[in-house]
């Protein structure tokens, strides 16, 4: 047994240090989230990114491979971002007809949301003490991940730090939404799925087209036109 702890040793390490693990360990961990949220029965609390995220972090912990390692092998998986980026002209393109009488609702919307975003956390970040540098990510939380991370770049914000903003609040308006929208009486499906798509981004869009088709197709336009409006009106203004 001993001659050959080696050999398997080293095979390990060639295999931990291989781009091609991250990428699988990636893949593998979304089709166990996305398993999970099947077998709940689509329970909005069974996020197959949250799980995703949870299962990636916790295996890479546990066999010791850093994060720069692994962000290299799962690089194709960030590039996808750019391509999912300019995707989000065919919504837009696809609900233009629907804005016909529902334009003024629509932009209030999402000036406001956005606005009330940036300002809840902004403040609760300023009333928790939390440094500066970690306060400029919140900027474009709620603008969908891809555009968040280019307007990070632009206001001198973390990418990766903002990315990390980006998701968990996608996956807690994916998770809570529903039940927000409950409580304060919203039962129009283009009005809920407005709300998801501005203030859960991408994350909120997937849950959306899982409850209901006019959701998900309201909450990808609102979701496409918020980042659009953020990646402008963020910079302006900071002056940046």
């Amino acid at each position: 047994m001993s001659p050959q702890l080696p050999e398997i040793r080293e095979i390990w390490v060639y295999l931990s240090g291989s781009p091609l693990l991250a990428l699988t360990l990636t893949l593998a961990a979304w089709e166990l989230g996305t398993l999970a949220y099947e077998k709940s029965g689509r329970n909005p609390l069974v996020n197959p990114v949250a799980i995703a995220v949870a299962a990636v972090a916790a295996t890479i912990v546990a066999i010791g491979m850093p994060y720069a390692t692994y962000f290299e092998g799962a690089q194709f998986v960030h590039f996808l971002l750019g391509t999912a980026t300019v995707a989000l002209a065919v919504p837009i393109h696809r609900g233009l007809d629907a804005l016909r009488g529902r334009v003024v609702p629509l932009v209030a919307a999402l000036l406001g949301g956005g606005t009330v975003s940036i300002a809840t956390a902004l403040g609760a970040a300023r009333l928790f003490g939390v440094d500066a540098p970690l306060q400029q990510g919140l900027w474009a939380k709620s603008v969908t991940a891809p555009i968040a991370m280019g307007v990070a770049e632009r206001i001198g914000a973390s990418p990766t730090l903002t990315a990390v903003y980006a998701v968990v609040t996608g996956v807690l308006g994916a998770a809570l939404g529903r039940f927000v929208l409950d409580a304060v009486g919203c039962r129009a499906w283009w009005q809920r799925g407005a709300a998801i798509g501005i203030a859960a981004h991408g994350i909120g869009t997937s849950r959306a087209f899982n409850v209901h088709p006019e959701a998900g197709a309201w909450a990808s336009l609102a979701m496409g036109l918020h980042g659009v409006i953020g990646a402008v009106l963020i910079p302006l203004v900071l002056g940046r």
